[in-house]
């Protein structure tokens, strides 16, 4: 029955619901990682905006960042220039997010190839026990040298270009990594599931892909977050100290390098780039940080 008549006034019976809970919605699923994981939104979204600003820079009301107008030099911050010109009359605000260019290109690429050669060392090392030593003792020997004065020996063998800078850098950068992997290995290859496939005489290339690769990448993507902000440094101290990119080439650390000589009178040639440089490195850093609490179970379980 449909209705049922009760004394005092008819009434229509409800329809039955069906005892299905709703689905989270989606919305709920981002606002908790949100909350969850601020530094990885925050850092992420910073790191983005920084990418979209290096990419999209010749449509963000820019000029030529290497045009000369020395009749409109050293002006201060204005409608007309809104970071100011350099003691060339370049325009300091197209230098500054043509210089993100340079910046976020040595980082990210530094990162991927520091990843991929001290990976693949450390795979090595770590599982087989007889290159074990003699390779640890050559990447002891690289991390025993200040990684700058490495860099900066290594630019001075050749001419001055983001290729060299990038490759000077990463061999810097990549021992780290190793280290890294190779710690990792040891504490893996003693685990039963390896021991298992070693005894049912699984080739080694197939247990390091199969076994022990997928376990090195939580790690292995927090350590490179740090590579990329170190490397972004390295390369604006490289700049700066005249060892780095081409002063032709606007990049945060040539920037700074070419406004240090009116620092007192014009701060602001090195000011703006100097804060691109601290922001974009403390969000690389904050990623990084969120991702190891993300991909860390101990503190997982404590959030």
């Amino acid at each position: 029955m449909s209705a049922s008549t009760i004394p005092g006034g008819d009434y229509t019976a409800a329809p039955e619901l069906p005892n299905v809970l709703p689905e989270p919605k989606k919305r709920g699923k981002v606002m908790g990682f949100v909350y969850g994981h601020p530094t990885i939104v925050i850092g992420g979204t910073v790191v983005a905006l920084m990418v979209l600003i290096a990419i999209f820079a010749p449509f963000l009301f820019t000029k030529d960042p290497t045009a000369l107008a020395p009749a409109r030099r050293t002006r201060a911050p204005s409608e007309l220039y809104w970071f100011g010109t350099d003691m060339l009359g370049r325009d300091v605000y197209s230098r500054v997010l043509y210089g993100a260019r340079v910046s976020l290109t040595v980082g990210f690429s530094v990162a991927f190839f520091a990843a991929i050669i001290g990976t693949a060392i450390g795979l090595v090392a770590g599982f087989m026990r007889r290159v074990d030593t003699v390779v640890m003792r050559v990447m002891d020997g690289l991390m025993s040298i200040p990684g700058i004065l490495l860099a900066i020996a290594l630019m001075a063998l050749t001419r001055a270009s983001m290729k060299n800078v990038i490759i000077a850098i990463t061999i810097t950068e990549f021992p780290r990594v190793c280290r890294l992997v190779r710690g990792v290995v040891l504490s893996l290859r003693e685990q039963p599931y390896v021991e298992a496939a070693i005894a049912s005489g699984t080739r080694t290339p197939v247990i390091i892909w199969k076994h022990i690769l997928p376990n090195t990448l939580a790690p292995l993507m927090v350590q490179a977050t740090f590579i990329c902000a170190s490397a972004m440094i390295a390369e604006a101290t490289l700049s700066f100290l005249g060892a780095g990119t081409p002063p032709i080439i606007p990049s945060w650390g040539n920037i700074m390098a070419e406004g240090r000589a009116l620092w007192q009178v014009k701060p602001y040639i090195v000011f703006f780039p100097a804060i691109f440089l601290s922001i974009t490195v403390l969000a690389v850093n904050m990623l990084g940080d969120g991702l190891r609490d993300a991909l860390d179970p101990r503190l997982a379980k404590r959030l």
